[in-house]
């Protein structure tokens, strides 16, 4: 398996993204979430995404955190080899609602209860999840520095971030920001800056939703002609091409597909093995 950075650690280049496994609607039984975990590790995926938010009601706070513990504790692998990375600072309201918090005591307050969740001493890589308007976004970012200070974090990352917050996240947590998480994939290319400026900083950047998010990726070759194309020339999925072009985008980019199922799961593994042409990336970069 091809390998990235993100701080100090070592971890696969493609992660998994947990969330369709606690998202009302759309997740499988728990044997089935299990199962899919298993597959990745097994195929050697070393980096897990999770939140206290992906749950399917807001009385399940911490569900998919707890999925993902109860898979590494049943894994007969190397666990301390496998990076968790969570978020915190996006909050569920009711069955289906959202909002956000990142005053300093909630995100300290959410990190306690992922350490329970996850059942650990400390959290791999945690996360500010979305900025809060109602709330300094220096407050937010001081929470991290506060954590990774008091050892209940080994890394500190951000999400949603535009190019000015990841700077100054950086420079608050004197040069130790290890990852920031944005939204990119075909559909939505906006988050190219961000980009440039964790290659500049050294920053992992782990793009949420690399496939067009869930509902989307099955229908990624057809809204996004290039890829159906390249893909259907090279015998393999627009799904694994479209990984294959992020991952040639920047060596700090570690895309994190979500998944359901262990067939997903081997299909985004391989797209380490896939190499792109310039004419390939070249015709794959043109919108369409």
């Amino acid at each position: 398996m091809q390998t990235r950075t993100i701080g100090n650690v070592t971890v696969s280049a493609i992660g998994l993204g947990a969330m369709p496994m606690s998202v009302a609607g759309h997740m499988p039984d728990e044997d089935q979430s299990i199962r899919t975990i298993h597959a990745a590790l097994d195929a050697g995926v070393t980096l897990i995404d999770t939140a206290d938010a992906y749950t399917p009601t807001s009385a399940e706070v911490g569900h998919n955190e707890r999925l993902v513990a109860k898979a590494l504790a049943l894994w007969g692998g190397d666990r301390d080899a496998v990076l968790v990375a969570t978020k915190g600072g996006h909050t569920r309201v009711g069955d289906d609602g959202w909002d956000v918090d990142g005053s300093r005591a909630y995100i300290k307050a959410a990190c306690e209860r992922s350490l329970k969740a996850l059942g650990v001493e400390a959290i791999g890589l945690y996360q500010h999840h979305r900025p809060d308007p109602a709330v300094p976004y220096e407050e937010s970012v001081e929470a991290l520095r506060e954590l990774l200070d008091e050892g209940k974090i080994r890394m500190a990352g951000i999400s949603n971030a535009d190019s000015g917050q990841i700077r100054l996240a950086d420079a608050i947590l004197g040069g130790r920001l290890a990852g920031v998480q944005n939204e990119y994939s075909p559909r939505f290319r906006t988050s190219e800056p961000e980009i440039d400026v964790c290659e500049e900083l050294g920053v992992a950047f782990l793009p949420w939703s690399p496939l067009g998010g869930m509902g989307a990726a099955s229908s990624l070759g057809g809204e996004h002609a290039a890829f159906g194309r390249v893909a259907a020339e090279r015998g393999v999925s627009p799904q694994r091409v479209c990984l294959a072009w992020e991952l040639a985008r920047s060596p700090v980019m570690i895309p994190i597909p979500g998944a359901s199922r262990h067939e997903s799961v081997l299909d985004s593994v391989a797209a380490v093995d896939l190499t792109l042409t310039e004419e390939e990336l070249a015709l794959l970069g043109r919108r369409n």
